[in-house]
């Protein structure tokens, strides 16, 4: 374990099943102090294939999950039933395997974008703040679905809300679904503890150039690393 930066802590994993042991591990304690102090956890996963095996190993974890609360960081705009929603991936590596867990979905079926990101705030500012939220990086620098040279970008960095509807369009790496849910700047600052899960040799040097840069419209990442509270932990393996 080593420190890039005052504000962001990394932790180098072996190998495959270290990295998914240690992050799982670390997801677990997460969710038990915060059972353990308040009765209940809440946690925002993201999806992608990266944190899909992390997901599995924890529900190995012998967790209390019908205290867990499950939201997520961001989501594109599909219906929480389409595959390549966020939503069916928690489903399927997490929440089919946690018997009890409450999920909390960003879109929701019959509300317009605006109705889902007001219910998603709504939400937000009335619950239990997260013990934990795990992001991923794309090599453009983005987290969550705040990505650098989208058209709402600056919006949704600048937005106070937690979360904010955003129009990708403008950044490749968006691909066919520009439009987003995200978590904002201000969404990650109540979040006590932010895991960023990194794997490949690239990965970590977008992460120390988005650190030597300090530009957060080209590294969004940055809106994570910068949040207040405890400094953003980062798992990495080759």
């Amino acid at each position: 374990m080593s420190a890039l930066s005052d504000r962001v802590t990394l932790i180098r994993h072996a190998d495959d099943e270290a990295w998914i042991d240690g992050v799982a591990e670390e997801m677990a304690r997460y969710l038990e102090q915060d059972i353990a102090a308040h009765g209940r956890a809440r946690m925002l996963l993201s999806g992608g294939t990266t944190p899909a095996p992390a997901y599995q190993r924890l529900t190995e974890h012998p967790l209390e999950w019908a205290r867990v609360e499950v939201g997520l960081a961001d989501e594109r705009w599909l219906s929480p039933q389409d595959h390549d929603s966020n939503a069916w991936l928690v489903r399927e590596s997490f929440l089919k395997r946690a018997e009890g867990a409450h999920f909390d979905p960003l879109v929701r079926v019959g509300q317009s974008i605006a109705d889902c990101v007001h219910t998603a705030n709504l939400l937000a500012e009335n619950s239990q703040p997260p013990c934990l939220v795990i992001l991923g990086m794309g090599n453009d620098g983005h987290t969550a679905s705040l990505f650098p040279g989208s058209k709402d970008l600056t919006a949704a960095l600048q937005n106070t809300h937690p979360y904010a509807a955003l129009d990708a369009t403008g950044c490749p790496v968006a691909k066919d679904w520009h439009l987003r849910i995200t978590l904002t700047p201000a969404g990650f600052a109540p979040i006590r503890h932010r895991l960023l899960l990194l794997r490949g040799k690239q990965k970590l040097e977008v992460l120390e150039a988005a650190l030597a840069s300090n530009d957060v419209q080209k590294y969004p990442v940055l809106a994570a690393i910068n949040a207040p509270g405890n400094a953003l932990r980062v798992h990495w393996c080759e």
